[in-house]
């Protein structure tokens, strides 16, 4: 057996269900406040309780994508080890609480996330915008260009699905920035939806258009979100692009400290994930791909998604906590 093969068996054997019980640690703490209007409360909340399931397993691993910069978070930041030292040396990329809004004020499509994989297969991605364009799995290679306009992607994935462009639908962050993307979309004739927060989210619903109603993500995000939306997409065969937005002297400094030389570099999915990844996100509250966390008196229900790079894999795994004692 070869080194890859070894690492996709340790992968497989060691984190598929491991790697579940992380999102849903997290995603139960969040979901008991939200609704609460605290946003930082809820992601502190879930934070402590990611952090802790991960140092519960048998890992060498590094956070590359976390909750900011050493100085900037106390724990799950950039560079931090977790796990117990003994193991398989990892990346990890993760979101504790993805859409911290969406969560405080008890919104759909708020997520606990997390990507694993071979260390140094994750792309360290400062704290920045990116410019971000992705679409689902079954078509050709090359049909979408972050530097075409938006006419173009979407007359191309239109023909490529075999719609009208008016059953294209774009999903894209409200944000004042996005303006004249929004219009340029419009006048198209596409369909847009809209969303508050929560792009990981947004890209992972290009991944199944009929259940999700998304066919193509388009704007700017943070960059570590990108990393992790690559990492699922990777793991499904959809199709992403994204280009670090380092408009400032100071932001090139950054870039360049985690490892980036070339700004203006487009990176594709395989670029920011390589290798076998492990991806698995739960609900924290009701959205479009997955449920949100259910209270009852005697227990608690989750709904996680898992996918696998080198499989092609995605487990949905809907779970009944009886033992509550463990949250």
């Amino acid at each position: 057996m070869n080194m890859a093969q070894n690492i996709a068996t340790g992968l497989d054997r060691i984190f598929t269900m491991e790697v579940v019980r992380v999102t849903e640690r997290a995603a139960v703490a969040a979901a008991r406040l939200r609704g609460r209007g605290d946003e930082k409360a809820a992601d502190q909340v879930a934070v402590d309780a990611m952090r802790q399931e991960l140092n519960r397993l048998a890992i060498k691993g590094t956070v590359v994508i976390g909750e900011g910069e050493r100085d900037e978070a106390p724990m799950l930041y950039i560079g931090e080890e977790v796990g117990t030292g003994k193991g398989l040396a990892v990346d990890i990329a993760l979101d504790p609480l993805e859409g911290t809004t969406i969560c405080a004020k008890n919104l759909p499509n708020a997520l606990a996330v997390i990507a694993i994989a071979e260390k140094g297969s994750l792309l360290f991605a400062p704290d920045v915008y990116m410019d971000k364009i992705a679409i689902g799995p079954g078509y050709a290679e090359g049909i979408i260009d972050i530097d075409a306009p938006p006419v173009e992607n979407i007359a191309n994935l239109a023909k490529a699905k075999g719609v009208a462009v008016s059953d294209i639908t774009a999903c894209i962050l409200d944000r004042p920035r996005h303006t004249k993307l929004i219009d340029a979309v419009r006048a198209t004739g596409a369909a847009i939806r809209l969303i508050g927060d929560g792009d990981v989210a947004g890209v992972i619903h290009t991944t199944d258009p009929d259940e999700t109603g998304i066919d193509i993500y388009l704007g700017t995000g943070g960059a570590p979100e990108g990393v992790l939306a690559a990492a699922a997409l990777r793991c499904t065969g959809g199709q992403m692009q994204g280009r670090l937005i380092l408009d400032t002297p100071e932001k090139v400094a950054r870039a360049e400290k985690m490892g980036i030389s070339d700004p203006k570099r487009v990176y594709r999915a395989q670029d920011m994930a390589r290798g076998d990844v492990l991806f698995a996100a739960t609900g924290v509250t009701d959205g479009n791909l997955l449920d949100g966390v259910k209270f009852g008196r005697t227990f608690i229900t989750t709904h996680t998604i898992v996918l696998r790079s080198s499989s092609r894999t995605v487990r949905e795994i809907r779970a009944r906590h009886q033992d509550l004692e463990k949250f």
